[in-house]
This record gives structure tokens, sequence and C-alpha cells, in this order.
């Protein structure tokens, strides 16, 4: 199931086209692919996770509507009415469902084009998928490409008979059955304890600002990184590749990415709320106050320890899943969503490596995984509550909107 064409003012649907290429061109590619999934999309995780999402938060465009996918892209057929932002996220989820890339359905250079008879297939796919639901679970999303493809483009349509191949996700996984957390921990105490494990209520509350040095690394290639951050939600990380500093920024109120060569982008109002979440996770002592609601969940085991998991929830947004270690207290993983027409696309943030500074832990190393593929940053330098200018955290500027441009399905 892939969607038509998506090339966004000269950005292809990886979005790779932000970032210089280094010497090597396809690992800078990937790691660009992993590192804009943060916070713009994620890919599929498991069927039993479109339980937990919740539509995105309506875009706040000053009173104007938001725009469609098909008044900013060309050619859109399938997915018209989506939000514009929606509709890259939802490419996304195709490729990891099926486990192909762009030019599975889309020629290069030429995205709008219907050359390619696997995009009239897609189409056909996607509204086959929107049937059922709508016939089936009272239009409710049950039934996604992942369901059926599992990360392959054709579905195996033969039971397998190896124990190991025919493994399936177990029914109360899948459809996350609520089980009794009568006897755990309430939210209120976990979210306590790790304030505890940390430093104390106090030492949280002091921290105003980070600056970290390190490197990120995807495979085996490593790339020097540096993170400022201010506190509650402001943070912007620049990798310096072979080819120019990449950026990746977040003030708040609006958020970007830029790259030398490249116009700036600028993230769409879910992409927004992504990246300050990321930011604001970074800061224990506004943790509580960051999710309007929160839920305890079953238990689970993290490379072998068990982890209290906490939901959060903020209105209109994804479910953001947390877990805590449950002996330490620490802060160990983050699992949260983003919201396409297809399918929830999940990213998964594992923190790890915590030391001690100023009276205070802070993760040292966090690597963010997708089924793309991860990435790690290790910090190697940290300085805390030293002045940070807030023309850091000013967005470059944004050059004005042209013509609609090449989109998908």
């Amino acid at each position: 199931m892939g969607g038509g064409d998506h090339h966004f003012r000269g950005r292809s649907c990886h979005f790779l086209r932000y970032w210089p290429p280094p010497p090597d061109r396809g690992q800078h590619m990937r790691v660009t692919k992993i590192l804009l999934g943060t916070f713009l999309a994620g890919v599929v995780f498991a069927v039993g996770v479109a339980g937990l999402c919740a539509q995105s938060r309506k875009p706040s465009t000053g009173g104007r509507a938001p725009k469609t996918a098909e008044q900013v892209y060309k050619n859109i057929q399938v997915l018209q009415g989506v939000p514009a932002d929606q509709l890259i996220p939802a490419m996304q989820f195709i490729t990891a469902s099926l486990g192909v890339q762009c030019d599975f359905c889309h020629l290069e250079n030429a995205f709008e084009k219907d050359d390619k008879e696997t995009k009239q297939t897609a189409r056909k796919m996607i509204r086959m998928m929107f049937a059922i639901n709508k016939d089936n679970f009272d239009d409710h999303r049950e039934v996604t490409c992942y369901a059926c493809h599992r990360g392959a483009h054709k579905p195996v349509i033969t039971p397998v008979l190896n124990e190991e191949e025919a493994e399936l996700v177990s029914e109360d996984k899948m459809h996350h059955e609520k089980a009794s957390t009568a006897s755990l921990p309430s939210a209120d105490q976990i979210l306590g304890k790790y304030l505890l494990a940390v430093g104390g209520a106090d030492a949280a509350a002091r921290l105003s600002t980070r600056i970290q040095k390190g490197t990120l690394t995807v495979g085996s290639e490593p790339f020097p990184v540096e993170i400022l951050a201010k506190a509650p939600d402001k943070r912007v990380t620049t990798v310096h590749f072979p080819g120019g500093d990449s950026v990746i920024g977040v003030n708040g109120q609006e958020g970007w990415v830029s790259t030398p060569g490249r116009p700036v982008h600028e993230m769409s109002p879910s992409e927004v709320d992504a990246a300050i979440m990321d930011a604001e996770l970074l800061f224990p002592a506004s943790l509580k106050q960051t999710f309007k609601a929160w839920r305890v969940e079953r238990p689970e085991r993290i490379k072998g320890r068990g982890a209290y998991v906490l939901s959060g929830t903020r209105e209109s947004l994804p479910t953001v899943q947390l877990y805590f270690d449950q002996q330490s207290g620490l802060l160990v993983r983050a699992l949260h969503f983003v919201e396409t027409p297809l399918g929830c696309n999940p990213t998964e943030i594992d923190y790890a490596d915590y030391r001690e500074g100023g009276g205070l832990k802070t993760p040292f190393r966090w690597t963010v995984a997708r089924s793309n593929g991860r990435v790690t940053i290790q910090i190697e330098q940290m300085e805390q509550n030293v002045p940070i200018d807030d023309d850091k955290f000013v967005k470059p500027a944004v050059p004005a909107s042209t013509e609609s441009q090449p989109g998908p399905s």
C-alpha cells in the first residue's frame, strides 16, 4: 500500500533533501531519516498501538483553516481532505508497513506522475482499507497496512509451520486489554519517586539550562552533536556533518529544521507538539504538569528489569507512555506516536547512563528507535544552569510559500 506522490517544495517523501550529503551519501541519508523521525513522524510498531492513538491537535493557524493535502501537494486522489502535515507521516507509515521506499510507487523527481502500476494498486488498497473499517468496524481504525503486510510488500497468505516465523503478537497485547492495576503505585507515587531518584524536587526546580556536547551514532558512524536546552521547552540540536551543520530547533511555540543550501523547513503544529514534548521530558520538575491526565498501565520488563508504565495525555494529542525503573525510579523509556490517516507512527526513546552533576542525575545516553533504524546520542560534556541567550532559540527566516508541489495519493 503506497500512496501517491509527495514532493513538497523540493523535498522528497523522506525529507532527506534537507540535509547536505557527506562523502557517504547513503549513510548520511539514513542518519537524517531517523533523526527527523524523532519529530516529524514514526513508523508502525504494532497493530495494537492504534488503540493508544488520539487525533492530533487541530493546528493553530491564526483563525484560518489548516491547509489540506490537495492544497499543498499535486495529484492527490485518495487522501483528499487530510491535513497536509499528516501526508508525509502517512507515506512513512506505508514504507514501514511494506518494507519499501518511495521509489516503489514513485518516480524520482516526478512524484506526481502515475506511471507506476504499484501507485495505482496502492490507491486501491487504501480505499479497500478505509472501506473495511467503515463497513465492519463502525469506521474505527482496526485494519491498517501493517495488519496484513507485516513489513513485506506482499502479504504471506499461507500458514507458516516454523514456530518462530509464525509467532504473532498475543491477543492481550494487540488490544491492550486493561489488567488490574489496583496493587500498583499511583501515578503520583511513581512520579514522586522519579523526582527523588534524579535528586529531589528542589534540585530539579533549580535546573534552568543545559549545554551538552557528544556524538550521534548511526550504525558505526559517529558525528559530533551539540544540544542547547532551556527550561521548560526550548531545545536546539546541531549535528556537525562533513557537508555542514544540520539543526533541529524548537522554542516552545515554533520549530524548524535547517541545513546549508536548503530552505528552512518550518515544523507543522503536530511536529512542534512532538518536539516540545521531547524537550520537556529532560526537565524533570515540569514533567507532572506536562500532561493533563495520567493512567497507570501494566508493568513491563525492559532489558530484564521491571518498569512501571504511565500513560500521559494532553488535550487532543496522542498518548505518551513513560517507563520508570521499578528499583531506581529513573525514567528509562518514552514511547510516543504521530497520528496519520493510515495508522499511528511510534517513536521509542531509551534513556541510560545516568550521571550526577550539580546535584541532579541526567541521562548521558539516549537511543531513538524507529522501525527503519535507530540513532544513539552519547553525551561527553555537560554544563548546567549557565546563561544561554534567547537568540539561540529564534527560528531562522522561512522562505515565502510558492505554488503547490507534487503530492501523493
